[in-house]
């Protein structure tokens, strides 16, 4: 089991650094390998969340390609430029909505630009505003009712009777609680900006100039309004079937009335959003295939293929040994399951894949569904190490360079207000589940 668990974190570690598609496809190379080596009965591949996944980035497609995503970006700029002195509070909650409207944390791509202007305008040091607002998109994900990490815990809680209701009324409140927290220390990172010695530096050698910075205009702000109502709607609907379960369809199945899977209803609304989307708004189609919603939701969908079948047939061969093994620890304290969630998702730069790969590990084990629930946010870790591509964004846009990667790598300017986030997501939540169940 411990040599097959190297392969396993191996194709882990090197598809990782590939970037792209690579982790999904070293899932592959990693499956292969527990296969016709060792001799593994692949288990069935996550057939149901890929397919949620790829209906929700269809319709985020054609509300970007609709402008949709470029409105929003607008409306956020006159808010930010309204209230300049609260941008370090502000901005954070701006990316948090943007991700949980869309489901997908590339979204904060738009609007890190215009916080980095903003602040710099204002004379606040940008990694203040800047490093909460990416720990902010990524906290929104496991909050977000049509995110890939959301829709992947559903689908493994729905057989336990959990509703989306039920972790939303948990993950919502607790995430907000811990970007909160996040923004109140960022408040105080830092220099000002005016004493920074590298600002100061790019100063008086020219690299920093006062050029303003204005968000896309939109052409057409019609069909943006129309593609953001579509897709809210939709998005609404998702949320109101998933919390009241009397609303879906029934069928009688050899005698038997079943109601309508969640993952179907997903990918209904979701596919009709996005036909209604080019449809009303006569988008073309082919634009809603290259904007970046569309190409980072299919690495997702990738990643989750690769790395989520190869993780469940690791599992599933290895379940007696795992059980043996880390059972009691887990029972007594089912809280460290939420440390593993941690750990896992820094190797795995992905909340979708970790909760495919390790959720179902921690049912098996017999820790409570609302226990998992609680536990959620931790598997946000993928801040840890710098190189994911919103922390990379982010540290471009600022052109005074106070958000940076430090001396020892990981003292970067996400480190303490990721931490600060999702511990305090994890903490609240604990907190909660004891009150509500």
């Amino acid at each position: 089991m411990l040599l097959q668990l190297v392969f396993v974190l191996v194709a882990i570690i090197i598809g990782a650094r590939l970037g792209g598609i690579g982790l999904g496809v070293l899932g592959g190379i990693g499956l292969a390998i527990l296969t016709f080596v060792f001799g593994l009965e692949p288990t069935s591949p996550p057939i149901d969340v890929m397919l949620m996944i790829v209906a929700v980035i269809a319709a985020a497609s054609c509300m970007q390609a609709a402008g949709g995503l470029d409105l929003m970006v607008k409306m956020a700029e006159k808010l930010l430029r309204k209230n300049p002195k609260r941008i370090t509070l502000l901005s954070p909650f701006i990316t948090y909505l943007f991700t949980f409207v869309a489901g997908t944390g590339h979204v904060a791509y738009s609007v890190l630009p215009v916080i980095s202007e903003v602040a710099a305008e204002t004379k606040i040091r940008p990694e203040r505003p800047l490093g909460i607002s990416v720990i902010a998109s990524q906290q929104a994900i496991t909050a977000s009712p049509i995110s890939a990490a959301t829709v992947a815990l559903l689908s493994m809680l729905s057989g336990y009777g959990i509703s989306l209701l039920n972790i939303l009324m948990v993950s919502i409140p607790c995430t907000l609680a811990g970007v909160f927290a996040g923004a109140l220390y960022s408040l105080k990172v830092g220099k000002e900006l005016e004493d920074d010695p590298e600002f100061k530096r790019r100063i008086a050698s020219g690299e920093f100039s006062v050029n303003r910075y204005e968000a896309v205009d939109v052409k057409n702000k019609r069909s943006a309004s129309f593609s953001i109502i579509i897709f809210m709607a939709a998005t609404a609907g998702i949320i109101l079937f998933g919390s009241i379960e009397s609303l879906r369809p029934a069928f009688m199945t050899e005698g038997v009335e079943t109601r309508l899977n969640m993952s179907y209803i997903i990918e209904i609304l979701m596919l009709s959003a996005a036909a209604l989307i080019l449809i009303i708004t006569k988008t073309d189609g082919l634009k809603a295939t290259q904007g970046s919603v569309f190409t980072a939701g299919m690495q997702a969908v990738v990643a989750i293929f690769g790395i989520a079948w190869m993780g469940d047939t690791f599992i599933a061969g290895n379940m007696t040994e795992l059980k043996s093994s880390i059972e009691g620890i887990v029972t007594q304290m089912p809280w460290l399951f939420g440390l593993a969630l941690f750990l896992m998702s820094i190797l795995l730069f992905s909340q979708a894949a970790t909760v495919r790969a390790l959720v179902p590990l921690g049912l098996t084990l017999g820790i409570s569904p609302y226990m998992l629930i609680a536990l959620f946010p931790a598997v946000n870790g993928y801040f840890f190490i710098p190189n994911y591509p919103t922390v990379i964004a982010a540290i471009n846009f600022d052109r005074t360079g106070t958000t940076r990667i430090g001396k020892y790598i990981l003292n970067h300017s996400f480190m303490i207000p990721g931490l600060i986030a999702t511990a305090t997501s994890v903490l609240l939540g604990l907190l909660l589940i004891l009150l509500i169940w």
